[in-house]
């Protein structure tokens, strides 16, 4: 395995670990925002670390992040979309309690689309849509933003924050604001199961980690 993704497997393990001692709070927060800065471009937390963001998307064109290829179901615009949406909802709407950054600068008019929703159960031809229609660069930029907000609402989060579960009025939040489908409602009760560090484990860290890798099976099938 190359030694980065080595090493920030095994610094999830001590994340997990930080997370479920409220003594260790400031040392899980800062092995949190190491975790995240490496699935998001260097740009976003304006590190020199490593990043895997920015080497899976180094020789990634416009016109191929659309392409949805052979045996696949996604294009990387879907999963840069997802990833943007499911971090944006559950770090704002679930963890702080605040709005998404979707619904702030004009994010669903500048990049030309109307869909919504984190894009759980689109099917091929919504995935084909998605991926024709958007602006990519102001999506990428939107991620960035989603990016730099989790930071900020991870930065002051609280001991006992972390213990919580997931207020059950914050997941109808995201019912009623159409941000999961109801075709999509399981994933509802996964997050409703889980509690401010079990937020932080997945969605935005092991989450990214892993479509990062799907990238990197996408532009595999499209050479």
């Amino acid at each position: 395995m190359d030694p980065n993704r080595k090493s920030w497997n095994q610094q999830q393990q001590a994340l997990r670990k930080a997370l479920s001692q409220p003594a260790d709070h400031q040392q899980a927060i800062e092995w949190f925002l190491v975790q995240h800065a490496a699935v998001h471009s260097a740009r976003m937390s304006r590190s020199t670390a490593w990043s895997l963001a920015d080497e899976v998307f180094q020789d990634v064109t416009g016109d191929t992040m659309r392409i949805i290829p052979s045996g696949c179901e996604h294009s990387i615009v879907w999963v840069i979309w997802h990833l943007a949406r499911i971090e944006d909802v559950t770090m704002n709407l679930l963890l702080a309690g605040s709005p998404q950054i979707l619904l702030r600068d004009g994010w669903l008019e500048r990049m030309g689309v109307r869909q919504y929703d984190t894009g759980n159960t689109l099917d091929q031809e919504g995935v084909a849509k998605l991926s024709a229609t958007i602006n990519t660069k102001v999506l990428m930029d939107y991620r960035l933003a989603v990016g730099r907000r989790t930071r900020q609402v991870v930065k002051h989060l609280q001991p006992d924050e972390l213990k919580q579960k997931v207020q059950a009025s914050r997941l109808q939040q995201v019912k009623e604001q159409g941000a999961v489908t109801e075709a999509a409602n399981a994933i509802l009760e996964y997050w409703g199961g889980l509690t401010g560090a079990g937020l932080l484990l997945m969605p935005p860290t092991r989450h990214n980690f892993i479509h990062l890798n799907e990238v990197l099976h996408i532009k595999q099938k499209i050479r």
